[in-house]
């Protein structure tokens, strides 16, 4: 694509300003305090008593925090807990019984079989500061309550990692020498050595899709079995696989040229049903496939026709779409299909981490340390909300487009937030605007949860450095900030004119009457609001096209809620920003794509 030639932007800025750089390595502290336990000054004592020898005085003084564990923690954490507070451990209670006893209670700790609901936290009273989910997932939790009651929500996601790559590799070689059907086969008495001859790992191609921390052990351990390595993550640094010494490949690579399929993606919108019948029609005949992921990420219906057809000799599952899977399932019941009922977390080693993870972060958080795996975020005064409540989902939203333009390959590992404003560097904290952004940049590409508490930590387990530029404005420092910029360098573009003259991925964005718009892509001024989605477009300016892409999108019942076109000169290039309240089928943006004045075309989510 021809490179965009400088321009005049369409809004003004200051003409003097200058810039303060800074890393985003200062420290993120939650000052929250313990439990409100009495003081001396609010005691009160009935007449006459004595207050040296009040032993309810004393007891009142010396109290611990209460910890109700309502699921089985193993022993390690419970004596973590002992050792710092009073420890109720109740199971099996009914929802009634939870509400009744948590008022009394500072912590909840709680695995998959607990809800904790709104009524548990508006039973509480405002006691419970901390609730502790002992393993990753938190659909079991009201978060939203949670936040609004001023609770801190904690999990325990690094334990289970190594558990479930060595199930990983269990399911893969017990798939390739048909371990399950063999040992089902000689139980029914049966003795069939030419049946079940299997395939040796050594020298075949392995292909990891998903390179967190569960692939890059599972990488590990395949290359110590002999297999060649190949792994696929668009959004991981290529360092980390060349440390490892595997090749980072593309994802119609990996798939296409793999003996065994390793998945370990996060389940999100961009990866429900990535291995379907398109891709598994590209896919080497007699591959095999293992999932310790999450199911969601194989449309099992078109798995099924792939191991009917042979293109997929053989599957080892984990998960599935639905848990329990129905007892009719035919996928299940597919001789060769391997199945175990979501076990990859299940080692003993691996729930008495889990126990130490999450008793550490309860303890941590009841002392109002940083809870480095916190799912949400701290109290805020509600000035400061109110003041920042606009230039957060800004923050964010930058993020989410940035992250969507990057093509992938290298994976994002430097991105630079420019915060444009009259007032001085003290005067603004922008921890929070950076951990939106943050946020917006990793939650659309995983599974992970960011908020103030775990953005520079979770940025730092990913190896992206974020830097901040504070650019100082004249004018009246009334409002916050004048602008946002989000530029990530070193990658590719799905869409070249994002593109910055100075070679990075660049979005910029400011607060109009209250709501966030985008007011730059790339070196193209743009006006429209960040609402529903984007479509972005370049174009050759001239008369019609407007009307043109609207026709496309009124015909699809698609509603268009703003559009804007910032070009270089009359008749050159422009942008067209079009923002749209429904997601437009395939065959829709194919022929905006279509139109012969377009160059270049992207659908963006928010």
């Amino acid at each position: 694509m021809a490179a965009v030639s400088s321009w005049n932007l369409v809004f003004t800025r200051p003409s003097k300003q200058r810039s303060l750089s800074s890393s985003s390595s200062s420290s993120l502290s939650w000052a929250r305090s313990l439990p409100s336990f009495p003081s001396k000054s609010h005691l009160r004592f009935a007449p006459g008593a004595s207050r040296a020898a009040s032993p309810t005085v004393l007891s009142l003084l010396d109290a611990k925090p209460t910890v109700l564990v309502t699921e089985k923690l193993g022993e390690a954490g419970l004596d973590l807990l002992r050792a710092f507070a009073n420890v109720d451990c109740s199971y099996n209670l009914s929802p009634e019984e939870l509400c009744t006893k948590i008022s009394l209670c500072d912590a909840l700790i709680v695995r998959s079989g607990t809800r904790v609901t709104r009524e548990v936290f508006e039973s509480s009273g405002g006691r419970l500061k901390v609730v502790g989910r002992a393993g990753v997932g938190i659909d079991n939790v009201d978060v939203s309550a949670a936040t609004e009651h001023g609770c801190l929500v904690v999990n325990a996601p690094a334990a289970n990692t190594i558990a479930a790559a060595e199930h990983g590799i269990a399911l893969l070689a017990s798939m390739a020498r048909n371990i399950a059907q063999a040992d089902a086969s000689v139980k029914a008495g049966k003795w069939q050595r030419n049946k079940y001859v299997g395939v040796s790992l050594v020298a075949k191609t392995l292909a990891i899709m998903g390179f967190g921390k569960v692939g890059s052990e599972v990488a590990r351990r395949a290359k110590g079995l002999g297999m060649h390595v190949i792994v696929h993550d668009p959004y991981a640094p290529a360092d980390r696989a060349r440390a490892i010494g595997v090749e980072m490949v593309s994802f119609d690579e990996a798939t296409s040229t793999a003996d065994f399929i390793s998945l370990h993606m996060p389940l999100t919108p961009a990866t429900s049903k990535v291995l379907n019948d398109n891709v598994f029609a590209k896919m080497k005949k007699g591959v095999r496939i293992v999932n310790v992921a999450r199911g969601g990420v194989i449309d099992e219906e078109a798995l099924l026709r792939a191991l009917d057809s042979g293109v997929v000799a053989q599957a080892a599952l984990d998960v599935f779409t639905e848990e329990p899977p129905p007892q009719d399932s035919k996928l299940v019941q597919h001789e060769n299909v391997t199945v175990t009922p979501h076990l990859g977390a299940s080692t003993t080693e691996a729930q008495e981490g889990v126990a130490i993870e999450i008793a550490d972060a309860v303890i941590r958080a009841l002392k109002g340390e940083l809870a480095a795996t916190a799912v949400n975020a701290p109290m805020v005064p509600a000035e400061v909300i109110s003041e920042l409540t606009p230039y957060v989902d800004l923050a964010e939203k930058l993020g989410r487009l940035a992250t969507q333009l990057v093509a992938g390959g290298s994976g994002i590992k430097s991105v630079k937030v420019g915060f444009a404003s009259a007032r001085g560097p003290d005067d603004l904290d922008t921890r929070l605007l950076r951990a939106m952004v943050t946020k917006g940049l990793i939650e659309p590409i995983s599974s992970v949860f960011v908020n103030l508490v775990n953005a520079d930590f979770i940025a730092k387990q990913r190896g992206l450095r974020i830097t901040e530029e504070r650019i100082v404005l004249d004018g009246s420092p009334e409002n916050p900030l004048e602008y946002i910029q989000v530029q990530i360098a070193n990658v590719e573009s799905k869409f070249a004119s994002a593109m910055s003259e100075s070679g990075e991925i660049s979005v910029e964005g400011k607060v109009k009457d209250g709501k966030p718009h985008l007011t730059k892509v790339g070196s193209f001024g743009v006006d429209v609001s960040l609402e529903g989605s984007l479509i972005l477009c370049r174009q050759i300016d001239q008369p019609g096209m407007i009307g043109k892409v609207g026709g496309i999108l009124g015909e699809e019942n698609v509603n268009v809620n703003y559009m804007s076109v910032g070009r270089t000169a009359p008749g050159k290039q422009a942008i067209m920003t079009i923002g749209v309240d429904e997601e437009p089928s395939r065959e829709t943006l194919m022929a905006i794509g279509e139109i012969p004045a377009i160059e270049e075309f992207v659908f963006l989510k928010l």
